[in-house]
């Protein structure tokens, strides 16, 4: 289990934090590149937090329920 959360956290970490990331659709990166460098980068990384917030509760929830299964376990 530790082996996963190292990797998991690994890859959340270099995922997150990469300067190479873009995640516009087509669409999107269309109208920002009139905008100029300094807006698109700032819409990039609105996009990564809006993306993230609901891996973050999936994964909060996910914990919690591992841990209350875990706590039942031990006690019968």
């Amino acid at each position: 289990m530790k082996k996963l959360i190292i990797l998991f956290s690994f890859l959340f970490f270099t995922s997150f934090f990469s300067n190479s990331t873009y995640a516009q659709c087509s669409i999107c990166s269309k109208t920002v590149m009139q905008m100029g460098t300094k807006p698109a980068e700032g819409f990039n990384t609105g996009i990564i937090y809006l993306m993230a917030i609901p891996y973050l509760a999936v994964g909060v929830l996910g914990y919690k329920w591992y841990r209350s299964n875990q706590h039942v376990d031990k006690d019968e």
